[in-house]
C-alpha cells in the first residue's frame, strides 16, 4: 500500500493539482496555528494572574484596624479602631499553635537623602517574619532581625532600586542614609519580583519607627503566616476564631465588618485557583471548537476533492484497481497532506508565541506558551480525524460501479 510507486503517483497528483492541495494544507495549518495561539493566549492569562498572588507567601492574613459602624458595649459608632503592640502579644498568647511567623508594619513616608542624592521613599516599620509574608530576596547584607526590634537600632534594609538611586551603581552596604532627618546604617539589600514598586521601600525596625514616634505604640496593619498544614479549612476556621477575638478585644460588634478588616490570602489565592480552572475549561473549549472547525473544513475539502476525481477514480476500477487500492490513494494523499501541513502550523503558531510573547505583557498575558504534549496530540487529533474525512467519501467512491462512474461529469 506505501509503496514507491505509490508515492510517485501521490506526488505527481499532488503536483498537478497544486490550488485543491494548497487549500487542503492551508485549512489544516490555519486550524492548529489559531488552536496554539488560543490555547497560549489562555495560559499566559493564567500565568498573570497567578503570579499576582504568588508574589507574596500564600498561608497569610492581614489585618487592617478600621471604623466601627455600629454602637457597641457602650461605645459609639465611627470609632477608629487602633492595632498596638499588646495585639501581638495576645495573638502570639491565644494562637501560638496556628501560627508559623507574624509580623507589624508601620508604613510612613519620608524624604530620604545621601551625599547629594535624595528621593522620596515608603519607609516601612517591620518585624523579620515580613521578609517572608514579601517573599523579599536578600542580595547582600541582611534583613532587619530580633536583636534590631530589641535593641531599637537605626538600621535599614533597603531595595534595590533605592540601591540605585542614592548610591548610583555603587554598594550601599554599611554606609549611611538620613531618613526623615534621622541617620540609619545600611544593613542590607534587598529585590523583589513583586516588580519596581516593591523594590523602592525601605525597611527599619518597628520598635524603632515607634520610638522616633514619642515611644507610642501603635500598629497600621498585622501581617500573620498560618501553619500550612492547616489547609484551606484550617486556615478559614483560624481566621473566624482570631476575627472574634479581635472584635471582642476591641469591642467591635460581632457582625460590623467595617471595625477591623480581614484578608485571607488563603481564601483569595484559592478563588484564584477556581478561576484558572474555569479560564482553562473556557481555552479547551476554544481549542476544541478550532479543531473541529478545521477537521469540518478538511472533510469538506476532501469531499470536493473525491467528487472532482470520481471519472479517475472509475477509470482505475475498470482497469482493474480494487476498491482497497482507491481507498488507499485518498487516504495516503489525506494523512500525507494532513501530516505536512499539521506541523507547519504547529511551528508557526509556536514561533509566533515567542516572537509576540513579550509584547502582550501589556494585556496581562504573561509568557504565553502551549505545552509539547498538548501541541503534539492537538496536531496528531487532526490527522486522524484528516484521515476520517479521506477515509469516508474514498470508500464511498470505491463502491460505485466503473460505467457510473466514467459517466460522471
Amino acid at each position: 500500500m506505501w509503496s514507491r510507486d505509490r508515492w510517485h503517483e501521490m506526488f505527481y497528483t499532488l503536483s498537478k493539482n497544486k490550488l485543491r492541495t494548497g487549500l487542503s494544507g492551508f485549512t489544516v495549518a490555519l486550524g492548529i496555528f489559531i488552536f496554539v495561539l488560543l490555547f497560549g493566549f489562555g495560559n499566559g492569562l493564567k500565568n498573570s494572574f497567578q503570579e499576582f498572588f504568588l508574589d507574596d507567601a500564600t498561608n497569610t492574613i492581614w489585618l487592617y484596624p478600621g471604623q466601627t459602624q455600629k454602637p457597641y458595649r457602650g461605645f459609639k459608632a465611627k470609632r477608629r479602631i487602633i492595632f498596638r503592640n499588646d495585639d501581638l502579644t495576645d495573638i502570639q498568647q491565644n494562637f501560638g499553635f496556628y501560627l508559623e511567623y507574624m509580623t507589624p508594619r508601620i508604613s510612613r513616608n519620608a524624604l530620604v537623602k545621601h551625599g547629594m542624592e535624595s528621593n522620596n521613599y515608603s519607609v516601612r516599620g517591620i518585624a523579620p517574619g515580613h521578609q517572608y509574608a514579601e517573599k523579599t530576596i536578600i542580595t547582600a547584607g541582611r534583613y532587619i532581625n530580633e536583636t534590631d526590634l530589641a535593641q531599637r537600632t537605626k538600621y535599614a534594609t533597603i531595595g534595590r532600586l533605592v540601591e540605585q538611586d542614592l548610591f548610583k551603581g555603587k554598594s550601599g552596604l554599611g554606609k549611611d542614609i538620613d531618613v526623615g532627618g534621622v541617620s540609619f546604617k545600611v544593613v542590607g539589600v534587598y529585590r523583589d519580583e513583586g516588580g519596581d514598586n516593591e523594590e523602592r521601600l525601605i525597611y527599619i525596625p518597628y520598635t524603632t519607627r515607634q520610638q522616633l514616634e514619642k515611644s507610642n505604640d501603635r500598629i497600621d496593619q498585622i501581617i500573620l503566616a498560618f501553619r500550612p498544614e492547616l489547609g484551606y479549612a484550617g486556615a478559614l476556621a483560624f481566621e473566624k476564631k482570631l476575627m472574634a477575638f479581635l472584635r471582642k478585644k476591641h469591642f467591635v460588634a460581632p457582625d460590623d465588618q467595617r471595625g477591623i478588616f480581614v484578608r485571607n490570602v488563603a481564601a483569595d489565592f484559592k478563588e484564584s485557583q477556581q478561576f484558572a480552572s474555569i479560564l482553562q475549561l473556557i481555552v479547551t473549549f476554544v481549542g476544541l471548537g478550532t479543531l473541529l472547525a478545521g477537521i469540518i473544513g478538511i472533510s469538506n475539502i476532501m469531499v470536493y476533492v473525491v467528487k472532482e476525481r470520481t471519472k479517475e477514480l472509475g477509470i482505475r476500477k475498470a482497469i482493474g484497481a480494487t476498491p482497497k487500492s482507491v481507498v488507499g490513494m485518498i487516504l495516503h494523499e489525506s494523512v500525507f497532506i494532513t501530516t505536512i501541513a499539521g506541523y507547519a502550523g504547529l511551528l508557526a503558531g509556536v514561533g509566533t508565541l515567542a516572537l509576540i510573547g513579550k509584547s502582550l505583557e501589556d494585556y496581562f498575558i504573561i509568557n504565553p506558551y502551549i505545552s509539547t504534549n498538548t501541541a503534539i496530540a492537538a496536531t496528531l487529533t487532526l490527522i486522524v480525524f484528516g484521515a476520517i474525512a479521506g477515509y469516508i467519501p474514498a470508500r464511498r467512491a470505491a463502491k460505485i460501479k466503473p460505467i457510473i462512474a466514467l459517466r460522471d461529469d
